[in-house]
């Protein structure tokens, strides 16, 4: 009896073993709302995850059961442990909306915000959709605000949105940048949708996993059918901690998340402080109780000591016997190859120094075929950058140069010498697609050198024409283009190097080393500019459309002589025409309207960009400011309106006022007005608007006596005494 007693204890015993042991294992598993697995550290309950970061609530009156982050209206769809991502379906889509008479019948902005979590920079972008459509994206951050933006148009009448690149027709698309975790989007249309109102009324923005999105509306989907998005797809980041955890730390405490087999990786997007991972030949949940499992290399068909016997250990495996003819170097079977046998060591001895012998011969080939491959590369690229071409009109057939004698090609190895091999203290200034450095030539000529950011653009031979045709420019209010590179894979310019700054700078950068220009200056400052587009636009050989006018294209010398700068968006237009049909380019806040509706480019696109400029001289407000109320945010719109309404004066800069210019003031703003009309034929040629500036000038000189002698007068002397500024603000677009 006694016996049978302590039997059934025994027995009693082991089953409880073993259900505790099956329930440990079970707790490791991944549990399921719908078609959602939700592995540790998330959970669904207080007992099943890690904190209340990654609390999963499942809601199971829907059919099927659908998963959401923490207690929101955020749908989670899948949950990455490897990748440390959520993708997610999220309702935040900004919209503007209109009647068939233009009237706004919806403009609704969309906020989107995460607590503990980052949108994703890597599997985002940020989408505007429709005809008639600009958008922003906004955020504040700890340090900076942020914003972005693109802008979305339609040649012609269209009932499709999307194109396959969504590159500006019907839709476009931008980056986002990363560690945002608040995110507001703000779209509005230029035209109300008066022209495209049947097939596009209305104009969406928001941001969305990219690939996910273009499977859910492909290419030619119609405007319409976005009446009925419910959601879209995006992707979040999560780690464990905060930013100030980081895994040197997080594994001296008593909560640290990485279990047995794994490894700890610091986290730097925002999201928190570290993720975990399995080390090499581990396998499974690095978060869950019993960490990452061992995988059995040694499982069939897996053998990685075929046709030898493979033994599988922790983490790795061991060859424990190889057949004959193999050799067994603990992890392969390897075939034999050579057998010495009784070779003599003489014979070896011989053999190690014919061997160290074909290896330092061998070197040397290989030093002299790389030399032979750097010059040959360089042939190469000076080929294809259009370099035999350009030679041949440099000079003339006689062998004699042109008129242009102070053009040059420069070697890749003089440019690298000048620029004391491209390093960080010559940077002069840069921009979205290029940076500019500061170089000294052998003859201690200071230049700029224009450097893309970006890879191989094969350039043609329309290229290498417009190269020449811009070296035979000769304009004292046009930087001058000296000379070019073509040895390089994409080829350098060589400008002259002008010292003192952008207008740009001098107008809005108050206060930090840089004076407000009187306005006597600024009236000199337009003239030129004027005279100089003029110059380009009918006394060059063939036309030329600079596409990108804005104040900070224009630099100043350090006698404030204007130079208008970056001519990388200009284009050529043959005689015979008097238009171009381009992908529209340039600055908002300085893009002519028409141009960006019938992507049509004429020399009036400069002129209405121009106008632009005149009215931020006269204003001293930013041509395009998110800072401003929404409908003051264009200074084009907002400067004709405060005209139109007799209200000049309370919009013109005060630092220009002064007795007795005034009316001088009003002119040069009806000048101004003239060249922002919305209708190019409306408005006048450069030609017509440097003569009229010209005239303004002359009187200005004759009634303050502007331009005796070498210097300036005494009001904008202390100007001249300011240090030249640093910063060789080439917008290299």
């Amino acid at each position: 009896m006694e016996l049978l007693e302590q039997i059934s204890l025994a027995i009693v015993v082991i089953l409880a073993f073993l259900a505790a042991a099956t329930a440990g294992q079970q707790s490791d598993w991944s549990k399921r709302c719908g078609d959602v697995d939700v592995p540790f550290p998330f959970g669904m309950d207080s007992e099943t995850y890690l904190d209340d970061t990654f609390l999963i609530t499942c809601n199971t009156s829907l059919n099927p059961p659908k998963a959401f982050l923490r207690e929101s209206e955020i749908e989670v769809t899948n949950i990455s442990l490897d990748e440390g991502e959520l993708s997610v379906m999220q309702q935040f889509i900004a919209k503007d909306c209109y009647d068939q008479l233009g009237n706004t019948t919806l403009n609704s902005d969309a906020s989107i915000w995460f607590s503990k979590n980052t949108i994703s920079s890597s599997k985002n972008k940020f989408f505007a959709i429709g005809c008639d459509t600009n958008a922003f994206v906004q955020a504040v951050e700890v340090r900076e605000r942020y914003a972005t933006g693109c802008i979305s148009f339609c040649g012609n009448k269209t009932t499709s949105f999307m194109s396959e690149s969504c590159s500006g027709t019907g839709c476009c698309k931008t980056t986002i940048a990363d560690r945002l975790k608040y995110i507001n989007v703000v779209v509005n249309s230029y035209y109300n949708h008066s022209e495209i109102w049947e097939s596009n009324p209305c104009g969406y923005a928001f941001v969305a996993d990219e690939t996910k999105f273009k499977l859910k509306f492909p290419a030619n989907t119609s405007f319409k059918k976005l009446k009925s998005i419910k959601g879209l797809p995006m992707v979040i980041n999560w780690a464990i901690g905060n930013d100030s955890v980081r895994c040197d730390d997080a594994k001296k405490k008593d909560n640290y998340a990485c279990k047995n087999n794994s490894d700890c990786v610091d986290v730097h997007d925002g999201s928190g402080g570290y993720r975990c991972r399995c080390l090499k030949n581990f396998e499974g949940n690095p978060y869950s109780r019993h960490g990452c499992r061992d995988i059995d290399e040694c499982k069939p068909p897996a053998n990685p000591c075929s046709p030898g016997v493979c033994e599988n250990l922790q983490g790795t495996w061991k060859c424990i016997s190889c057949p004959k003819g193999y050799t067994n170097n603990g992890t392969a079977c390897n075939e034999r190859s050579i057998i010495l046998g009784d070779l003599s060591r003489k014979v070896l001895f011989i053999t190690l120094g014919v061997s160290v012998a074909l290896i330092v011969a061998i070197s040397i080939f290989c030093w002299g075929m790389k030399k032979r491959k750097v010059n040959k590369l360089k042939k190469k690229f000076f080929v294809q950058n259009g370099g035999l071409t350009l030679q041949q009109q440099l000079y003339s057939s006689s062998g004699r140069r042109q008129p242009h004698e102070t053009t040059q090609i420069f070697s890749a190895e003089e440019l690298k010498k000048a620029t004391n091999n491209y390093h960080a203290s010559r940077v002069a200034g840069q921009g979205g697609c290029g940076i500019v450095y500061k170089g000294i030539l052998p003859t201690n000529k200071v230049v700029a050198i224009k450097k893309s950011k970006f890879g191989a653009h094969k350039v043609n031979e329309q290229f290498i024409n417009e190269v020449v045709m811009l070296l035979q420019i000769n304009h004292r209010n046009v930087v001058k283009l000296l000379g070019c590179c073509l040895e390089t894979e994409v080829p350098l310019l060589v400008y002259e190097f002008i010292s003192n700054g952008t207008v740009f700078e001098h107008i809005h950068n108050k206060g930090q080393g840089y004076s407000p220009l009187p306005w006597e200056l600024r009236l000199k400052i337009a003239t030129d500019t004027a005279g100089a587009l003029a110059y380009l636009h009918s006394a060059t050989s063939t036309p030329i459309i600079h596409r990108d006018v804005k104040t900070g294209n224009i630099l100043l010398d350090e006698y404030f002589t204007a130079k208008v700068s970056d001519f990388g968006a200009s284009r050529l237009i043959p005689l015979d025409q008097t238009q171009l049909s381009t992908v529209v380019q340039g600055t908002l806040g300085y893009l002519d309207p028409e141009y960006m509706q019938t992507s049509q480019l004429t020399e009036k696109s400069d002129v209405y960009s121009f106008g632009v400029v005149l009215a931020e001289l006269l204003t001293g407000k930013k041509a395009w400011c998110l800072h401003r109320p929404e409908k003051e945010r264009n200074l084009a719109k907002l400067f004709v309106s405060f005209m139109e309404d007799d209200r000049l004066l309370e919009i013109i800069d005060d630092d220009i006022i002064i007795e007795g210019n005034v009316e001088e003031l009003k002119y040069v703003a009806s000048i101004a007005k003239r060249c922002l009309q919305i209708k190019s034929q409306e408005r006048p040629n450069m030609r017509e608007v440097a003569m009229d500036l010209e005239a303004v000038l002359r009187n200005s000189m004759e009634m303050h006596e502007w331009g005796k002698g070498d210097r300036y007068t005494e009001e904008t002397e202390y100007l001249l005494t300011r240090e030249p500024s640093d910063v060789y603000a080439i917008d290299v677009n």
